[in-house]
């Protein structure tokens, strides 16, 4: 019975040593001088998610013209990711405050990010109603997107979108720095990010 458990143990051993990496192993063997120790240390990417800190996950979406529009293109700019539609009241009453934002800090610099953008995702499934509401309430930039699925909506369902108007905030490294910023909050959080 000793013997059978000595040879157990023998070969669990075995096993594990065999499982360490070559990178493992030679660590090991050159620890035996202090010298010789590099300390490096290591960049942990931010988690995916949709919480303050989180990467803010990627959205591939058309715009009415079918280009292809995708959040990562924007590194580098600190952009507001704003889910609204046509047919949403509150989300057109917003509207005005969000056009005025863009006007004030589209070219200013930020601390992370060269200037600010905005990211209009539409849970419309009229793209006729979509495009007259982009141009009856002014909305100037030109990143809008839609699948026209409403609120089955793909970037909507990744962001966990339940109530419209919702907004994130990104920063310049893709990073959710805000939430649900509305009026005048959306102004001071912008005015807080600016480079100075």
């Amino acid at each position: 019975m000793t013997l059978k458990l000595a040879i157990i143990s023998l070969g669990a051993c075995a096993v594990l040593s065999a499982c360490k990496s070559k990178k493992e192993t030679t660590t090991l063997a050159s620890n035996t001088d202090v010298d010789k120790i590099k300390v490096s240390s290591v960049k942990v990417d931010a988690v995916e998610g949709i919480n303050l800190g989180n990467k803010a996950p990627e959205i591939m979406m058309a715009s009415p013209k079918g280009n292809v529009i995708t959040l990562s293109s924007f590194k580098g700019k600190l952009v507001l990711v704003d889910f609204w539609a046509s047919w949403c009241g509150p989300c057109r009453a917003e509207n005005p405050a969000v056009v005025a934002a863009y006007n004030k800090y589209h070219s200013l610099e930020f601390k992370s990010g060269k200037s600010f953008e905005i990211l209009s995702v539409s849970l419309d499934q009229n793209e006729v109603a979509w495009v007259k509401a982009i141009e009856k309430d002014q909305l100037i930039w030109p990143y809008h997107v839609s699948d026209l699925q409403g609120w089955n909506n793909a970037a909507a369902a990744r962001y966990g979108v339940n109530s419209i108007p919702t907004n994130v905030l990104v920063d310049a490294n893709g990073i959710i720095i805000a939430k649900n910023l509305r009026g005048e909050a959306l102004e001071s959080m912008l005015e807080s990010q600016l480079k100075k």
